[in-house]
């Protein structure tokens, strides 16, 4: 196969299509693609020999030569020309030259480049999923080892960006994780849709040769061959699953991240980012920027792009094989998966270089009012009134402190007492004992003993649920692991076996 031959086509590739659509594919292809599509290429021949559709003499001489190429890893010593079309064309090109024409020839039995390209697209991004999955969990982890650290760590806690009730920081982990868990759980079931094998499908009409699809699943380490021809060419469903799967992740990561931002800021300074994850201004020497957390906030608009960008050219296209699903919409697809793992890692050494600022923390849960809820539920106790009623003293209390530049801290009996009489016609019985202890943060927090509450011993429980859960994601993501890695073991025996 030459430039002047590309069956009916009797043209070479104009330039404008070699410099936008085949140089980068080829690129690309011998960057990420390179041993995969060898890998298909021996699972096929070896599955074709092992059916009597090709001889043993010609399968072993065709996979001697695929493994000189794989050798080679990427840097082919021989000429990779555009006019041949694609990277699959120019390996193709040298197996013809090195074994002939009627023995090289035989490979391509029983198979188009349409499942070819189909499954080299779902073994490549396989690979990079099942890496992202283990980024993933080690962020879990991470964050699993923060809260555990912090579960007596008070703070306050805020709903619309205003102090809420007291909670520990510790809690606040677990909620981000029990998010992330849910998020895991979505990019986790994707697998279903992206580990099956296309092979067979041929050009979407599947073949008249009686192929053993079940034996190419199998050697490319897939959990079963497609059961429809033209889904086999057609679908990539998967990749939207995935991706989408991510954009929702990273939409967790992103409020996580807000957090962190806004915590790190002087006027907060709950939390410091280290050196190693922070940047510097050029003019103003106290700058210290959280550049890692603005960067992740950010990534989170681009991987909700990505999705957009892979379903639209996904649809309105016909249900077969076209470039539009083979290469347009695959675009963005690895883009995303780059995206999503710098966020997974710069947020991972984010988290494990995170310096807390306890004191701080406490402090202002201390005096920012946050603590309140507790007294008007104090009063409900005490004083035997409805809550709406205890919400209305402590509403007009709270108002008065503020406007005498009062702090939560500093209230006193004294200080509700007219309010009291005021609107319930009598004085509160608590003592000035009693609304400090109700005005307690560290007791507030460590009172809410419910099922997610924040006491620490519920707190830790949460964690320790979380951990069991993240070790059983964990070996579910060993076996996935470990089926690719034993089906590639598989594939180089048996190819080893064909060639001694």
């Amino acid at each position: 196969m030459d430039e002047n031959h590309r069956g009916k086509i009797k043209k070479a590739p104009a330039p404008e299509v070699v410099k936008y659509l085949i140089n980068p594919a080829i690129k690309t292809d011998l960057e990420r693609s390179y041993q995969t599509i060898l890998d298909i290429n021996k699972a096929h021949v070896l599955m074709l020999a092992e059916e009597g559709i090709i001889s043993t003499d010609v399968a072993k001489k065709i996979l001697e030569c695929t493994q000189e190429i794989s050798a080679m890893e990427g840097h082919p010593t021989f000429e990779i020309n555009p006019n041949v079309e694609d990277l699959y064309f120019n390996l193709e090109k040298y197996l013809l030259e090195q074994t002939g024409a009627e023995i090289g020839g035989q490979q391509h039995t029983a198979r188009s480049r349409n499942d070819l390209f189909a499954t080299e697209a779902r073994m490549d991004i396989r690979g990079f999923y099942l890496r992202l999955c283990g980024m993933f969990n080690e962020l879990r982890q991470n964050l699993i080892n923060l809260g555990e650290a912090n579960v007596d760590a008070v703070m306050s806690g805020y709903t619309h960006l205003q102090p809420s009730e007291p909670i520990t920081f510790g809690h606040y982990c677990a909620g981000v994780l029990n998010a992330l868990e849910r998020d895991y759980e979505r990019i986790q079931n994707a697998w279903k849709a992206l580990n099956i094998c296309p092979l067979g499908g041929g050009s979407m009409g599947s073949t008249t040769f009686m192929i053993n699809r079940d034996r190419t699943s199998a050697l490319l380490g897939f959990d079963e061959p497609m059961q429809n021809s033209i889904d086999c060419t057609a679908s990539r469903d998967y990749c939207l699953e995935i991706i989408g799967t991510m954009s929702v992740a990273s939409c967790t990561l992103s409020r996580f991240a807000y957090d962190l931002y806004m915590w790190s800021t002087p006027e907060y300074g709950y939390v410091e980012v280290d050196d190693s994850v922070a940047g510097c201004s050029s003019i103003m020497p106290q700058k210290k920027n959280a550049l890692t957390l603005e960067c992740c906030k950010g990534k989170a608009a681009h991987m909700e792009a990505f999705f957009v960008s892979v379903f639209s050219s996904l649809k309105n296209i016909p249900f077969t094989h076209c470039r539009d699903s083979s290469t347009e919409a695959m675009r963005f697809v690895w883009t995303a998966l780059q995206e999503f793992e710098a966020d997974l890692a710069l947020l991972n050494v984010t988290i494990k270089t995170l310096t807390l600022k306890k004191e701080r923390m406490l402090q202002a849960a201390v005096q920012n009012y946050c603590t309140v809820t507790e007294l008007a539920n104090y009063l409900v106790r005490h004083d035997g009134i409805s809550f709406r009623s205890a919400h209305g003293v402590v509403a007009m209390l709270v108002g008065y402190m503020q406007e005498h530049n009062k702090l939560a801290n500093e209230i006193t009996v004294d200080d509700i007492n007219p309010i009291c009489e005021l609107l319930l016609g009598k004085k509160t019985s608590l003592t000035d004992d009693l609304i400090r202890e109700a005005l307690d943060p560290t007791r507030n927090a460590m009172s809410k003993k419910t099922i997610g509450g924040s006491n620490s011993e519920e707190v830790t429980r949460q964690l320790n649920r979380l951990q069991t859960n993240l070790d059983r994601d964990n070996l579910t993501l060993e076996s996935r692991v470990g089926q690719v890695k034993g089906a590639k073991e598989e594939l180089e025996r048996k190819v080893a076996e064909a060639i001694a």
